[in-house]
């Protein structure tokens, strides 16, 4: 009768590393985008600050649970056995998360972009009207 060998993983250490990183990383860009989104949401709502900050909100919210969510799914280490693995799996797994999360940044800029624009459309065919009669 043989013995299992057991032998020291860093997952856990990977783990306790990455939660607090991706979770940061979330949190430093939604606090970004969002505090530089007033203007846009403010310009988007034709000046009614009480329904762009509730949208605003509502838009900071969605982007927590879309980046938390997606962090937690993809949070699974294999095997890590050496420190230069750990930094590896870690590298890979935060520069990951940071590509996608660098990709709903943009994401979301873009949708207040075209809600500005979509808004002052709209401006410019209210003004045409008013000219009009």
């Amino acid at each position: 009768m043989t013995t299992p060998v057991l032998t020291t993983t860093y997952n856990f250490t990977a783990y306790m590393i990455y939660l607090p990183v991706v979770i940061a990383l979330t949190v430093l860009v939604s606090q970004f985008l969002f505090k530089n989104s007033k203007t846009f949401m403010i310009d988007i709502f034709h000046q009614k600050k009480d329904i762009a900050m509730a949208t605003n909100s509502l838009f900071k919210i969605g982007f927590y649970l879309l980046n938390i969510g997606f962090a937690l799914c993809i949070i699974e280490f294999f095997q890590i056995e050496t420190l230069e693995r750990l930094v590896v799996a870690l590298s890979k797994k935060i520069g990951g998360f940071s590509i996608y999360l660098g990709l709903m940044m943009l994401l979301n800029l873009l949708l207040f972009l075209k809600g500005r624009k979509h808004a002052m459309n709209k401006e410019k065919l209210t003004d045409h009207e008013n000219i009009d009669i």
